[in-house]
């Protein structure tokens, strides 16, 4: 595994019908706020769902993990950071860091593996050439 390279935060507030009865954040909503940071991720550095797939990828999860360290509560906002994680593999992979805001409070870690497939669904072994052409130019190999 590389070493963390770029990083995106983005801003979570927990809306009601995420939250079960005693107004704690249902577990499986945690991964879809990583989304919500991956999607910032890729709207910053210009590697967003649509971005891969107008280069003829798609980019689905093999592997997604969370470690819950807190309870985050409606009304409660919390502070996600995706760190991208460089790796020679044809794969993206992200730490995920959130924060409840107003306190230095860790509410989850995760980490996530996407891989490449084209249009026919196949697994992409090498690198595509448009991602070597984003390490470039982000300056994450020469």
């Amino acid at each position: 595994m590389g070493k963390v390279i770029l990083s995106e935060k983005t801003d979570i507030s927990p809306r009601f019908s995420e939250v079960d009865s005693l107004g704690i954040v249902w577990h499986g909503n945690y991964l879809k706020y990583f989304e919500d940071g991956r999607e910032a991720f890729g709207a910053k550095y210009k590697l967003g769902y649509l971005d891969v797939f107008n280069h003829g990828y798609v980019t689905p999860l093999v592997k997604i993990n969370c470690d819950y360290k807190k309870t985050l509560k409606y009304g409660e906002k919390a502070t996600i950071e995706v760190k991208y994680i460089d790796s020679d593999a044809a794969k993206i992979t992200f730490k995920y860091l959130m924060v409840k805001q107003g306190t230095d409070e860790v509410v989850a870690t995760g980490e996530s593996v996407q891989v490449f497939l084209n249009e026919k669904g196949e697994l992409h072994l090498t690198i595509p050439a448009f991602f070597a052409e984003w390490k470039k130019k982000w300056e994450i190999t020469k």
